[in-house]
């Protein structure tokens, strides 16, 4: 009898969403402005510091209390870099009234259990009792960020804010510089053409945050991909730009900017709960 009532109560638990966003609002309690605005600010952050933050805003985490639904929320996100274990949640179950901050191992000493409660207590929920949800998100997600950018973590890798890195741009920049190859090849010569092509590239990955000797490397390849490209640039180019098996088939599916995903981060039951 225990176990069926066990097995019945586990079934009832709150469902955890999947993790595409670094905000997920299930009540609509955001408007899409407000959320795309913490998005940009969370994504930033995590482009300069490493460290990931995500929000959740559910109705309710009822029957479990709001400390065990948001263990069970960061063991499946897994929200902060593998081994450095510096992601933070910002958990609001609107509907119960209560808040979460649930901290990464490697962020409890910048953001230790007393300074969690304080934000909740003294910078979240003022502004929830007021009815203003977005700037209590704001200001405590302001103060989360402003303690963590005091501690000391590795640098984060090369990834952009949109989740992409240059090895996920590799087959733009190839099929990019296909095109504009055979376009500068027939205005310039081969020679000139592809001399032209090997700058542009080079160009756009040091825009791209790639550093001089890898530019210098890629638009070499460039420039001898170019050379050797059949044909006499685009008139002299049979059957036009390749189409097969590319693009076409959703691989890349909006340029990696549509998905977010945690990096590896463990936790272990840091932070605090609060209410408003």
């Amino acid at each position: 009898m225990l176990l069926m009532a066990s097995c019945f109560a586990h079934a009832e638990l709150a469902a955890i969403p999947e993790l595409s966003s670094r905000v997920t609002d299930l009540t609509q309690t955001l408007t899409a402005a407000e959320q795309a605005q913490l998005e940009q600010k969370l994504a930033a952050f995590e482009a300069k510091k490493g460290s990931q933050i995500a929000l959740l805003i559910v109705p309710t985490t009822q029957p479990e209390d709001i400390a065990q639904y948001a263990i069970r929320v960061v063991e499946k996100w897994k929200i902060g870099r593998e081994k450095v274990d510096d992601g933070l949640l910002l958990l609001v179950a609107k509907d119960d009234r209560k808040l979460r901050i649930e901290v990464g191992y490697g962020l409890e000493g910048a953001v230790p259990d007393l300074y969690a409660k304080r934000i909740i207590s003294e910078i979240i929920s003022p502004k929830f009792k007021q009815g203003d949800y977005y700037g209590g998100l704001d200001t405590g997600l302001n103060s989360l960020i402003g303690l963590v950018d005091g501690e000391a973590l590795p640098a984060p890798n090369s990834a952009k804010p949109n989740g992409m890195d240059i090895m996920d741009m590799l087959p733009i920049l190839l099929f990019g510089g296909l095109v504009t190859g055979l376009f500068l090849r027939s205005m310039f010569g081969t020679f000139f053409g592809s001399a032209l092509n090997g700058g542009l590239v080079g160009g756009i990955v040091t825009l791209l945050g790639v550093a001089l000797g890898g530019a210098a490397i890629l638009g070499v390849i460039a420039f001898f991909i170019t050379m050797m490209l059949g044909g006499r640039g685009m008139n002299g180019y049979s059957g036009g730009i390749p189409t097969g098996g590319g693009y076409g088939g959703g691989g890349w599916s909006g340029g990696g900017s549509s998905s977010w995903g945690g990096g590896g981060g463990d936790f272990g039951g840091g932070g605090a709960s609060g209410d408003w």
